[in-house]
């Protein structure tokens, strides 16, 4: 059956995945048990600057001396990793003989973790691995403690590094790239400031609303998404005057986990493309990115699935009896400015003469697949444009 747009739907065979995952209070503390499973012996354990500062990073060692194995520390991750991360990370993950990696951290770490896995194991540099299903061998295991509510590495298949010799964002997609096993523990979020909680938060939302509206969504995923909406919806406000409220952390870590298993399975759109392009051309924060951007992308591909955005526009607790696609962009920038990331491109410096540049990067953006309205560059220019 296709519905209207072309979107096909009904009993047709898809393929989804997502890893073993534990959520819950404390799961952090379940570290050294999965590594023993995995007959590890010697921990390659990735994190980033930050996370060492918070103190998770102790319990996350600490069981794993109780259960006997030996790590390495590798932590020089930057906010937006990078080939060099990656690659120097490799190299010390052969030199020590490591066996297994534990990533600890938001997207970076684990986005980091990943690649040197896929490198470790393939023996190439990280930038043969661009694109969809380009890698060759299945990596170490993989066992990933999400410590921000957002990035949804930690579920999966997808790596963002940077690749700052031709700045841009390479996107990896690859069913071996799925975290063998994910510790998602609320209790390590309570200690995120308030700016990388909204940062975050958007993210989720922009992987929910992208999976949704994807036109390779499916009923399983459009479950995920939309729960995923409700709980950054109603959580996100109020964890801001309640940060250490872990049943508010708690709702927000599962929307982080509904977003993931949504858009691993059914990929991301527009939004992504171009925050991607943002992000490898000027190391802008992905996060408020995205939030930048959401809008205006709603606005170009609104006349693609009106259906799906009237939902959406319900799940956000909108008033759906109006016109809907205005309504829509109006709750999504009031949400913005309630948590204060109502900025413009031109805020973080882009420029007019950025977008012709952006633009060419985002249409070769593998997320642009599944954009449910086929952009061409001059319309990317556009939305660009209506974001400065």
């Amino acid at each position: 059956m296709v519905e209207a747009g072309g979107r096909v739907t009904g009993s047709e065979l898809r393929k989804f995945v997502a890893p073993e995952f534990i959520f819950g209070n404390d799961a952090r503390l379940l570290v050294g048990r999965y590594a023993r499973n995995f007959s590890g012996r010697n921990v390659f354990v990735v994190t980033d600057p930050g996370v060492m500062a918070s103190g998770w990073l102790e319990d996350v060692t600490d069981s794993l001396n109780d259960g006997g194995l030996h790590y390495t520390t590798y932590s020089h991750v930057n906010p937006n990793p990078r080939v060099e991360d990656v690659m120097e990370g490799a190299e010390i993950y052969r030199a020590e003989e490591c066996d297994v990696i534990v990533a600890v951290g938001g997207g970076s770490p684990m986005d980091c973790a990943k690649g040197i896995g896929i490198v470790s194991s393939n023996k190439k540099h990280i930038t043969e691995f661009e694109g969809v299903d380009k890698v060759g061998l299945p990596a170490p295991p993989l066992i990933c403690i999400p410590t921000t509510a957002g990035s949804s590495a930690d579920v999966s298949q997808f790596a963002i590094i940077s690749d700052r010799s031709r700045h841009l964002k390479m996107g990896i997609i690859s069913k071996t790239l799925v975290p063998d096993v994910a510790l998602i523990d609320p209790v390590t979020t309570t200690t995120m400031p308030c700016d990388m909680t909204v940062q975050t938060a958007f993210d989720t939302l922009s992987h929910a609303m992208e999976s949704y509206v994807s036109n390779a969504s499916s009923a399983v995923t459009d479950l995920h998404a939309l729960e995923s909406i409700r709980l950054v919806s109603s959580n996100i406000i109020p964890v801001i005057s309640d940060p250490e409220n872990l049943n508010l952390r708690t709702n927000l870590m599962l929307a982080s986990l509904h977003a993931g298993l949504a858009f691993s399975n059914a990929s991301l759109g527009l939004t992504h493309a171009m925050a991607h392009s943002l992000g490898g051309s000027m190391d802008l924060p992905h996060g408020e990115c995205n939030a930048i951007l959401m809008e205006h992308v709603v606005n170009f591909n609104f006349q693609a699935e009106p259906e799906r955005y009237m939902e959406l526009a319900r799940t956000m607790g909108l008033n759906t009896d109006k016109e809907v696609k205005p309504e829509l962009i109006k709750g999504i920038n009031d949400l913005k400015k309630r948590v204060g990331l109502d900025k413009s491109l031109k805020d973080f410096g882009v420029d007019e003469s950025d977008l012709d540049e952006l633009a060419d990067v985002a249409m070769l953006d593998p997320c642009i697949v599944t954009n449910p309205r086929k952009p061409y560059k001059d319309e990317v220019v556009e939305v660009f444009r209506d974001a400065l």
